[in-house]
């Protein structure tokens, strides 16, 4: 092998190892432990975190079926109040709710209960 066949070998080959080095740093950093995927600095705590945050997600998907419930419902209502000749919307009722919310969740509970009327309010 001449000189320059050599030096061009280890060149390719000193390449091909940088390139393998760089391709593994990146599958690594792709794929978060974890720790670093929860915030945790143990892997107890990681574990926890990811249980917890699994029976949130289902618990979320839950609200949001009932949220969807809940505005099939009070379509219902507000059809049959249009069609008796009465509002869309009763106010009274609606501050009813927002009492309601507010007395169970604090003033975010309000917040949430405008976010809801909204929501069921349905397009005007």
């Amino acid at each position: 092998m001449t000189a320059t066949a050599t030096t061009a070998s280890a060149v390719a080959t000193s390449a091909t190892s940088a390139n393998s080095v760089t391709a593994s740093a990146v599958a690594t950093s792709a794929i978060a432990t974890p720790t670093e995927k929860t915030g945790a600095r143990t892997a107890e705590a990681a574990g926890v975190i990811e249980n917890a945050r699994e029976r949130i997600d289902m618990l979320d998907d839950r609200i949001i079926g009932l949220v969807q419930e809940r505005m099939a419902v009070s379509a219902v209502i507000q059809e049959a109040r249009i069609t008796s000749g009465g509002r869309r919307v009763n106010l009274s009722r609606e501050m009813e709710v927002l009492g309601h919310y507010r007395d169970a969740l604090g003033k975010p509970g309000t917040t949430l209960a405008m976010t809801l009327l909204e929501l069921c309010r349905g397009r005007v």
